[in-house]
């Protein structure tokens, strides 16, 4: 792998295959974001009114406002994850549509970087989905505050779009996929912050979870669900976009050596 790493060399060239990509989805627009907002509403609803009925308040607010504000993040990294994943999957290997667009003047770095772009705008749409279900609910502190959600969803976006297109890279079939939910995004949903405080976990899994990229989303998106500026700004933006940058390097440079050899 090492002779395929690189500095990527990103141009404006990868808007087609974003494009190309856009008008895809568009045919299936509305199956697409029910199915992607499906599972992170029965969460959110279900167990915010179920068993939010039956809690006090969660680190200073209602628990379904607190599982709203990490729902957020929890289905911002769903969308970008199964879009970089099962989708990004049939274009390179099963359907071979990487394969057509490299015959046009564009390189590998173009494809890829227009698969992450638009991974992106799917989990952006994923997050200002269930945002518009917090301001419906009325669930947020200051409106305003909230907005800055918008590019914090984007983040997120980019930062497991990233590294699930190392998986992409890897993965020889869809079923190979389970072992990055199983090892990989069930664990973080778990230790992240999205259904409860981090700091009821022991403090080895603390530690643990405050290295784990679902954890700089969550500790942005829910202050500014209530109203409040994030702590350590900085820090999780860093984080978030380290985790995003090194996958997609990482990503770039495997999906090379696999295409073209």
């Amino acid at each position: 792998m090492i002779r395929h790493l690189r500095v990527p060399h990103l141009s404006w060239r990868f808007i087609p295959v974003w494009q190309r990509n856009y008008l895809v989805w568009k045919k299936l627009a509305i199956p697409s974001i029910l199915g992607n907002l499906a599972d992170p509403m029965l969460y959110m609803l279900g167990l915010g009114y179920g068993l939010g009925s039956l809690l006090p308040d969660v680190a200073g607010m209602p628990y379904l406002t607190f599982l709203a504000a990490g729902t957020v993040a929890y289905s911002t990294m769903n969308a970008a994850t199964f879009e970089v994943l099962y989708s990004s999957f049939s274009r390179m290997h099963v359907q071979r549509t990487w394969d057509a667009i490299l015959n046009a003047p564009l390189t590998l770095d173009d494809v890829m970087l227009g698969e992450l772009t638009w991974a992106v705008s799917k989990s952006l749409l994923s997050g200002l989905a269930i945002l518009a279900v917090i301001w419906g609910l009325g669930l947020y502190g200051d409106f305003w505050m909230t907005l800055w959600i918008v590019p914090v969803v984007a983040l997120v976006g980019f930062c497991f779009g990233g590294m699930g297109l190392v998986m992409n890279a890897v993965s020889p079939s869809y079923d190979f996929f389970l072992y990055y939910f199983t090892l990989v995004i069930t664990p973080m949903v778990l230790l992240c912050g999205v259904f409860y405080p981090v700091s009821q976990l022991p403090a080895v899994l603390q530690g643990v979870s405050a290295w784990l990229p679902l954890t700089h989303a969550v500790d942005l998106a829910r202050p500014l669900v209530v109203g409040r500026m994030p702590a350590d700004i900085a820090l999780h933006i860093f984080g978030l976009v380290a985790y995003g940058s090194v996958g997609y390097v990482i990503a770039l440079a495997l999906t090379r050596r696999r295409l073209l050899k």
